[in-house]
C-alpha cells in the first residue's frame, strides 16, 4: 500500500510539470522600427517595408541583431533581385562581433544564398575565417579541429536544386549545442557537428552592389521576411 501511495505521488507531479510547461512560441524578428536589430557598420542600408526587411548596401555587408542567441531554431523566407550585377546573400548565426582597422565587422557561422549556376544556397560558410565547411571549395576551404564530423558530406543534386530563383525560398536553420542543421525550402543541405561558437548574432546580408555604389540607384535589393526564432 505504501508503495502505491508513493508512485500516486510521483504521477500527480509529473502531471503537475506537464500542465506547467509552455510551448516554445516563435518570435517574430521584424517590427516597423526594427528594434531587434542595429547597424554595426558605417554604410549598409535597412528598411521596414509592407513587413518585409529590404536591404541595400554598396558592399558585402550585414545586419545584425542586438542580442545573442544559443540554441534556437531560425527561419525565415528571402527573396533575390532580378538583375545582372552580382547578386548574394546570405544568414549569419551565432555570429561574433570583432573589431578590425576599418571598425567592427561580424564573423563565423553564415548559410549561403547563392543564385549563381554554383548552386550553392544552403551550404555553411564561415565568415572571414575558414571560409567553406560545406560544400568543400578547392581552394577556399580551411576546416580546422573544431569541425568535427559532417553527415551530409556530398553536395547532392537534391541540394544544388532547393533554391529557387526570383522566388520567395524558406531557410531554416536548426543549432543544438554543437550540431548544426541547415534547410532549404525543406530539404536538408547542411548537417554537421561543430564546436567553434556555441552563441552569437544573427545576421541578414547584402553582399553589395557595384551599380549602387557608383550611381547611388540600384533595383539590386534583397528582401527577408517572416523571420521568427524559437529559443530553447
Amino acid at each position: 500500500m505504501k508503495n502505491n501511495k508513493s508512485w500516486f505521488f510521483i504521477l500527480i507531479s509529473l502531471s503537475l510539470l506537464a500542465g506547467c510547461a509552455t510551448t516554445a512560441i516563435p518570435k517574430n524578428l521584424l517590427d516597423p522600427t526594427l528594434s531587434e536589430f542595429h547597424n554595426i557598420y558605417d554604410y549598409g542600408d535597412a528598411q521596414y517595408v509592407d513587413g518585409e526587411l529590404v536591404l541595400q548596401a554598396t558592399k558585402n555587408w550585414f545586419f545584425m541583431t542586438q542580442k545573442t542567441y544559443a540554441d534556437f531554431i531560425l527561419t525565415a523566407e528571402v527573396l533575390l533581385p532580378d538583375v545582372t550585377e552580382y547578386s548574394n546573400s546570405g544568414i549569419m548565426f551565432r555570429s561574433q562581433i570583432r573589431n578590425s582597422e576599418k571598425g567592427p565587422m561580424a564573423i563565423g557561422y553564415q548559410v549561403d544564398i547563392d543564385p549563381s549556376d554554383r548552386k550553392w544556397t544552403g551550404g555553411l560558410f564561415d565568415q572571414s575565417r575558414r571560409l567553406w565547411l560545406h560544400p568543400i571549395h578547392p581552394t577556399r576551404s580551411h576546416p580546422d579541429e573544431h569541425f568535427l564530423l559532417n553527415y551530409t558530406p556530398t553536395w547532392t543534386t537534391t541540394m544544388a536544386n532547393a533554391y529557387k530563383h526570383l522566388e520567395w525560398n524558406h531557410i531554416r536553420i536548426e543549432c543544438r549545442g554543437n550540431e548544426i542543421k541547415i534547410y532549404v525550402n525543406e530539404v536538408l543541405t547542411t548537417h554537421v557537428l561543430d564546436n567553434t561558437d556555441a552563441e552569437g548574432y544573427i545576421g541578414f546580408q547584402h553582399h553589395g552592389s557595384k551599380t549602387l555604389r557608383e550611381t547611388g540607384h540600384s533595383n539590386n535589393v534583397v528582401r527577408f521576411r517572416n523571420i521568427n526564432v524559437i529559443e530553447f
